[in-house]
């Protein structure tokens, strides 16, 4: 074990200084750190065939993505949800069902895989970069479901930011009130940093129920990730060469703690400097697995799916914008 332990440890360290240097290309021009982690990582992709190296990069790219994914659960409580209250639940409940199926029913229209409709339906669905890695996990693996899961990060993030921009400009014609107008930006907006952002732009309150409405978006990941994981399980298993069937293949660990960290908090068993800390490590092993998955595909590879990504993802964006928008205006006249 000792032995494994330390060939990881080229892989990692390189993608841990790109992880850095990621962020702090962030920091300075406040641009999508996932975005520029990915960058850099496709642009050592070179090294990826390097045998000292690729031990890590697979390491960084299935277990840190997996624990990253887990301790997203150390932001959200149950308070949070109730606070909401059942009409706006239902709300963000039906935009991230809807378009899921959505996602789902479009990419056989497009000549697509069921399994490429649920990824890009749940990165938008849910919360962006972080719910592609996380479903990605539970889906059958191979070298294009890799270069797929990169595509839907790029495009994805890219669209949330302009979401980001574009989204505070639509609240502000219609003359929303804060509470309307964190609503439509936390129910529709992909991204938790960029629901941030828009919602602060405007003024605290919209800031405060927008992200509010978003960690009830991320709450949901888990169980689309266990439906997803038992929709997929045998195809998973026959990809992996697994022949058994076990709780453990239908039910990842990463999601276990995810919900273990969620009834924690919600008991108040996870003090703010622990959660603080937590929300860090997630974030981090996120950008550092944002840079393995990077480092294993080319730029020539993310470019033989062609169109046909981009308008599934920008097409889900716009029907999840377009249904929160339309049940807003609905709520206002009724």
């Amino acid at each position: 074990m000792r032995s494994a332990a330390w060939l990881r440890l080229p892989g990692l360290g390189l993608a841990c200084v790109l992880a850095l240097a990621a962020t702090f290309v962030s920091s300075t021009h406040n641009g999508p750190q996932m975005l520029y982690a990915l960058l850099l990582g496709v642009a050592f992709h070179y090294l990826s065939k390097n045998a000292r190296v690729l031990p890590g990069i697979e390491f960084c790219s299935r277990s840190l993505l997996r624990l990253g994914v887990g301790l997203l659960g150390a932001r959200i409580t149950a308070s949070q949800i109730a606070d909401l209250g059942w009409t706006t639940a239902a709300i963000v409940v039906l935009a991230v069902v809807s378009t899921l199926l959505f996602g789902y029913a479009l990419a056989r229209r497009l000549g697509m895989t069921q399994s490429q409709g649920v990824l890009s339906g749940g990165a938008v669905a849910i919360c962006g970069a972080s719910a592609a890695l996380a479903i990605s996990a539970v889906l059958p693996r191979d070298k294009e479901s890799e270069r797929f899961t990169l595509m839907v990060v790029v495009t994805v993030t890219v669209l949330s930011t302009i979401a980001m921009v574009l989204y505070p400009l639509i609240t502000r014609l219609l003359n929303l009130p804060p509470e309307l107008a964190g609503l439509f930006l936390g129910g529709t907006i992909h991204d938790v940093a960029q629901v941030a952002g828009a919602g602060y732009m405007l003024n605290d309150e919209t800031g405060d129920y927008a992200v509010t409405i978003k960690l009830f978006r991320v709450s949901m990941l888990a169980v689309v990730v266990l439906v997803v994981s038992a929709m997929f399980r045998r195809q998973r298993e026959i990809s992996e060469k697994k022949d058994a069937v076990s709780p453990e293949n239908l039910v990842p660990w990463f999601l276990w703690l995810f919900i273990a960290l969620v009834v924690l908090n919600s008991a108040g068993g996870v003090s703010a400097p622990v959660q603080d800390g937590l929300n860090w490590i997630s974030r981090a092993c996120l950008v550092v697995a944002i840079v393995a998955l990077g480092m294993k595909t080319s730029v020539k590879e993310l470019q033989s799916f062609g169109w046909r990504p981009l308008v599934m993802l920008l097409s889900e964006t716009v029907w999840m914008a377009a249904l929160v928008l339309i049940l807003i205006l609905v709520g206002i006249k009724a």
